[in-house]
């Protein structure tokens, strides 16, 4: 397989899950005593969380750039930058390097609509579920997202930072994605994105009543396609 460049530390655990994930991959399609070629370029989340508190968002850009030119040089024939949130960096990521940049609203979106859902909930950082660049990929693919309440989501991002972050689980924090997760399916969403890398850890398919779009493994699935092919 070729070289599949990670742009990780944001955060390490979700970093983490990603190796994880393409190296089950490639243990899979060669052959168990196989793992997957990764160049891993990891960032300081620490910087990163605070730039994003700022709103300094040229100094993101920069920071992710560089990342992704490091991986670039290094041999790396395609990117991912393995969290939800910093994709707001992406375009000036793509800007900068010859290589494809995998988005992960992209990926997600293609496999919502072979499960002929339009309508789903996004759960993730506040920067994911305010912003705009998520839900208006999905709407390219005619996909509509419902977001929490302010309180809602203020909580879930809360557990993001404080705890899941840090690779802390605490079956109260579950408690609280699931009722936030129900409130959601009553209000008609058919599915449910785990729009945070980190989520994951928390939540699983058989914690929800509806679809669960688990980004991070749709993302490196996605990019493990393409460099395997």
């Amino acid at each position: 397989m070729k070289t599949i460049g990670l742009i990780g530390g944001i955060t390490p655990e979700s970093t983490i899950l990603y190796y994880r994930i393409l190296n089950k991959l490639a243990a899979s399609k060669y052959g168990e005593s196989h793992s997957a070629k990764v160049i891993v370029n990891s960032v300081d989340f620490g910087e990163i969380s605070q730039l994003q508190s700022e709103n300094r968002w040229d100094l993101l850009n920069e920071i992710m750039s560089k990342a992704a030119l490091s991986l670039e040089h290094a041999g790396a024939s395609c990117i991912l930058i393995c969290a939800n949130t910093m994709h707001l960096s992406i375009e000036a990521v793509k800007a900068v390097v010859n290589i494809p940049v995998i988005h992960i609203a992209e990926a997600t979106s293609k496999q919502i609509i072979t499960k002929g859902l339009k309508k789903v909930a996004l759960l993730g950082t506040k920067y994911t579920m305010e912003k705009t660049f998520f839900i208006d990929v999905l709407k390219t693919f005619g996909i509509e997202a419902i977001i929490p309440g302010l309180e809602d989501r203020d909580d879930v991002h809360g557990i993001i930072y404080n705890e899941l972050s840090k690779g802390v689980l605490n079956p109260e924090s579950k408690l609280i994605y699931q009722e936030v997760i129900k409130l959601l399916i009553a209000q008609g969403a058919e599915g449910v994105i785990l729009g945070c890398t980190e989520i994951p850890l928390l939540i699983k398919q058989e914690d929800v009543s509806v679809p669960v779009f688990d980004t991070t493994s749709i993302h490196a699935s996605a990019a493990f396609d393409l460099a395997s092919n």
